[in-house]
């Protein structure tokens, strides 16, 4: 017998899910990562990233995670590093509506990131 996943009844992030103490370093880990982003694509249900091959870049990745999880359980997480010292890709997908969290106001003044490039 399986076990169903509970649904949620809406996407909404809960940022007191962080620890207070950890909140600060999350969100500069966050506009770290989203700063050094090399290149964006599209996905059906969410956006790969493209960042450095880079040890800190790795470390801040992990951390991200570790936190983001808490604070937007609806997300999906991949981490891809490629071989001989290749890009670094994070995924972050979900249902469809992922996309538009991604897109919205407060997630781009949150981190930085833009899904389409600034003229």
């Amino acid at each position: 017998m399986t076990q169903q996943k509970p649904v949620l009844p809406e996407l909404a992030c809960t940022t007191d899910a962080i620890p207070q103490e950890q909140r600060a370093e999350h969100q500069e880990t966050t506009k770290r990562i989203f700063k050094a982003v090399l290149e964006v694509q599209e996905l059906p249900t969410g956006y790969a990233l493209r960042l450095p091959n880079e040890n800190k870049i790795l470390y801040d990745i992990i951390a991200f995670i570790s936190n983001e999880r808490l604070c937007c359980p609806f997300f999906h997480f991949a981490l891809e590093v490629e071989a001989e010292q290749g890009p670094v890709w994070l995924r972050l997908t979900g249902t469809t509506d992922v996309k538009a969290i991604i897109q919205s106001q407060e997630f781009i003044l949150a981190t930085g990131f833009h899904t389409q490039p600034q003229l």
